[in-house]
């Protein structure tokens, strides 16, 4: 028995799993405590199908929690920033492209050191250590508690990074410490972004680990708990305490790999249409197709890996109006949908009273829709359509044409064929997609390298990466036999001697319970 919990801005949904059969699921909404609300959906999941809490093996959460702190600039640690690149990198500090607002709540101090690593391992400059401890002495002084530590290509080599630590710790032991190579690929300045605002999380990660152990505590529950990441796969509660980024975005995550699973679609497109937005992806191989480019956050580039996902305001909680022109979104209800909405007795014309006064969707009371003007509806439901073909043409890369597997709450707003896919598949249990993505989550494990090929060879400098990304996955606590490489990506690098490429692979297995 295993239970998926994913909490999003407007519900959240849990269900419990038999193997692969899903026993009970439900929607709930989601509560100002965000943790009242997983209680309330596993209590009742619990109770639907009948199971005790001593039956459960695993529970596998989806949070909002740590995205929603940093885009709101909330519950954020300042932040001692340590860069080991001198004499690289003078001329651009840390955090110089960060909005005014974030960079305040966050920054504490910065130091720019010698050290670093050249592309291949070889070092930029020797690590000066007198630095590193005059830095840590101030950042005592200062009542610094959260540390950022990044290097010049540690991806490649994380020594350097490693013995920063290792002096800091000693003069601070109760710090918290952020790794850069641990977290972001290559590129300096956006991982050392990501680990800047990791380590603002430093608190937070903690309270909401802890908040999830008493909930599931308080319920019985004493399976271990893994809590989604942004690649489709599950860490451990220990590692979302020292890596809370690799959470953002794990809602989209999920709802993809939930539409994989119930469709049994390996490539295709898929549209989480929730209560608030609809966002786009693409399956590559059962898994979200990553983002190839610096992700924005909260207005801070970053280079850790996120899933390519186009959101559109278009939601079942999306507000309605006619003046001068039918307009869908991107204003939303949210999660006061039970509220507001027509058919639930509210005054706010939604997409999900069109859907219910256009007659292909059936909740609420459609007698509370029936004064809409048949002109207004139908100019509505062309307006919802119109959003989501949008959305498939701008996240496709051909013309060729795709299956879109719509999951969410909001899927019943669909009811035609969408331009440019070649079926539209609504699955059994679409509304708690996300929820079974993450019950189903795998454990994994990734490798992001340069590697030369006129010293090793091509074939074994890629066995090697396959082999580390495996290890990787296996240390997490997968199953090995179970373990596969599930994307490899190869990129010569121009200009740089050596037959260099950069390699980035990705391997998953079957979570180990």
């Amino acid at each position: 028995m295993r239970i998926g919990v994913d909490v999003g801005g407007t519900n959240t949904d849990a269900v419990l799993m038999d193997g692969a059969k899903v026993l009970a699921a439900c929607k709930m909404p989601t509560t100002k405590n965000v943790s009242d609300g997983i209680v309330n959906a596993i209590t009742k999941i619990l109770k639907d199908g009948e199971v005790s809490p001593a039956d459960v093996r695993a529970v596998m959460i989806g949070t909002t929690h740590f995205t929603n702190a940093f885009v709101q600039r909330r519950e954020l640690l300042h932040v001692g920033i340590l860069r080991l690149a001198l004499p690289a990198s003078r001329a651009l500090p840390p955090m110089i492209d960060w909005p005014k607002d974030i960079a305040d709540a966050v920054y504490g101090s910065h130091y720019l050191v010698k050290g670093g690593y050249q592309y291949d391992g070889r070092i930029n400059s020797e690590l000066d250590e007198d630095a590193i401890i005059a830095a840590a002495r101030e950042m005592k002084v200062a009542g610094i508690r959260a540390v950022s530590i990044s290097g010049v290509f540690s991806p490649v080599n994380n020594e350097m990074e490693e013995r920063a630590a290792e002096i800091i710790q000693d003069i601070i032991p109760d710090v918290a410490i952020t790794l850069s190579c641990r977290l972001g690929r290559i590129g300096l300045l956006e991982r050392e972004n990501a680990g800047i605002m990791n380590a603002a999380l430093a608190d937070l990660a903690k309270n909401v680990v802890a908040s999830f152990r008493s909930a599931l505590a308080d319920l019985n529950i004493t399976a271990p708990f893994y809590i989604s990441q942004n690649d489709g796969t599950l860490m451990q509660a220990s590692q979302v305490e020292k890596y809370p980024v690799l959470t953002f975005s794990s809602g989209p995550t999920n709802s993809m790999r939930g539409a994989a699973y119930l469709s049994g679609a390996k490539d295709a497109l898929v549209a989480d249409i929730g209560g608030t937005t609809t966002d786009i992806g693409m399956l590559s191989n059962g898994f979200p197709r990553e983002s190839s480019i610096a992700v924005d956050i909260g207005g801070v580039r970053t280079n850790f890996r996120m899933p390519d996902v186009f959101a559109l305001g278009l939601g079942g909680g999306s507000i309605v109006e006619a003046d001068p022109d039918v307009r869908v979104g991107p204003q939303s209800v949210g999660y006061r949908l039970l509220e507001d909405a027509l058919v639930f007795g509210g005054d706010t014309v939604t997409s999900s009273d069109i859907a219910v006064a256009a007659g292909y969707a059936d909740f609420g009371d459609k007698s509370k829709v029936q004064h809409l003007a048949p002109d207004f509806v139908a100019k509505a439901v062309d307006v919802i359509h119109a959003i989501v073909t949008d959305g498939v043409d701008r996240m496709k890369t051909s013309a060729a044409e795709m299956p879109l597997i719509l999951v969410g709450g909001g899927s019943v707003l669909i009811n035609r064929d969408i331009a440019g896919t070649s079926e539209v598949i609504i699955p059994e249990n679409a509304g708690v997609a996300n929820a079974i993505g993450a019950s189903i989550a795998q454990i994994g494990g990734e490798v992001d390298r340069v590697y030369s090929y006129e010293n090793m060879g091509r074939e074994a400098a890629i066995e090697a990466a396959k082999q580390e990304a495996k290890d990787n996955a296996i240390a997490g606590g997968a199953i090995p036999e179970t373990v596969e490489i599930i994307d490899l990506e190869e990129l010569p690098l121009a200009y740089v001697p050596g037959g260099s490429v950069r390699l980035r692979v990705k391997a998953a297995g079957d979570l180990k319970i």
